[in-house]
C-alpha cells in the first residue's frame, strides 16, 4: 500500500515510537502489524490507516473504517510476561478511558472485554492478537479504532469532540497504552476496581455469554457472572448481550 507523507500525523519520534507507518488505504492495520511482526520489526511500531478495506473487531466481526471518520490504528509490542496477553484488553480499555475523557463530555464507561462508550454510544473499540512461539509470547497487536464522528449508519454511536484531530488522539493514547502493554501478570487489585468504577455492566442482567447478572471481572479478565441458578461462574470468552438494552 502506498504510504503517505507523515506531515498529518506526529513523527515517531514525538510519540516515542520507533516506527510511525501511514497508510491511505489497506485492508486492516492488524494485518500489516502482523506483517511487521513476522519482518522482526521493534516493540513501538504503529500502523495507521485513513480506511481500512476490511477492518475487523473481536471474532472476525468487521469493524466501519472510512476516511475521516476515525483513528485507525495497531500499535505492535513485545512483551515479555506470558499472563500479561491475557487481559491487555482490559488494560488497555482502561488506558484509553483515561486518555479519551478529556475530548468527551461525559465519563467514560467500559464494557467486557474490549468496548468503550459515552452514555449508551459506542466511543471505540479494542482488538488484540497475540503471536505465540511455544510458550513464548513473540508480539502482540494492540488494534484501536476511536469514531472521529458519529458514523451515518450507526447513529447510536458515541464520538470525541468536534474538530479533534487524530495527532490529539494519538498523543493522549499511546504513552498510555504503551505503559498498559509493558504491566506483566495479573490484574491488581487497584485495576479491578477501576474496571469496576467504569463499568457499564456490573448489576446488570446479560443473555450471553450465559444468562445471569454480573458481578464484575475476575484477576484473570474473566467476566464473573452469577447464572440465575444462582451459580457463579466466570466466563473467558464471548460477546455480552444485554437483556435490557440493545448496548
Amino acid at each position: 500500500m502506498k504510504a503517505l507523507a507523515l506531515m498529518s500525523l506526529p513523527s515517531a519520534a514525538s510519540l516515542g515510537l520507533a516506527v510511525v507507518r501511514h497508510l491511505r488505504e489497506t485492508s486492516s492495520t492488524m494485518d500489516e502489524a502482523h506483517t511487521a511482526g513476522v519482518r522482526g520489526e521493534p516493540a513501538g511500531t504503529l500502523i495507521v490507516a485513513d480506511v481500512q478495506a476490511q477492518g475487523r473487531g473481536r471474532s472476525g466481526r468487521p469493524w466501519r473504517s472510512t476516511a475521516g471518520a476515525g483513528l485507525w490504528m495497531t500499535l505492535l509490542e513485545r512483551p515479555t510476561d506470558t499472563e500479561a496477553p491475557s487481559v491487555l484488553a482490559l488494560r488497555v480499555g482502561l488506558a484509553l478511558a483515561e486518555a479519551l475523557e478529556p475530548f468527551v463530555s461525559s465519563p467514560i464507561a467500559l464494557k467486557w472485554p474490549n468496548d468503550l462508550y459515552v452514555s449508551d454510544g459506542k466511543l471505540a473499540g479494542i482488538l488484540i492478537e497475540a503471536r505465540w512461539r511455544q510458550a513464548h509470547v513473540e508480539w502482540v497487536a494492540i488494534g484501536v479504532g476511536v469514531n472521529l464522528r458519529v458514523p451515518d449508519d450507526v447513529p447510536t454511536a458515541a464520538a470525541v469532540h468536534a474538530g479533534t484531530t487524530r495527532s490529539a488522539l494519538l498523543h493522549a493514547i499511546i504513552p498510555r497504552i504503551r505503559l498498559a502493554a509493558v504491566q506483566s501478570g495479573r490484574l491488581t487489585d487497584d485495576e479491578r476496581a477501576a474496571w469496576s468504577a467504569r463499568d457499564l455492566a456490573v448489576g446488570r442482567r446479560i443473555s450471553a455469554p450465559v444468562q445471569g447478572v454480573v458481578l464484575g471481572i475476575a484477576a484473570d479478565g474473566a467476566l464473573v457472572v452469577r447464572r440465575d441458578d444462582r451459580e457463579v461462574v466466570q466466563v473467558h470468552a464471548g460477546s455480552m448481550i444485554f437483556s435490557d438494552s440493545e448496548v
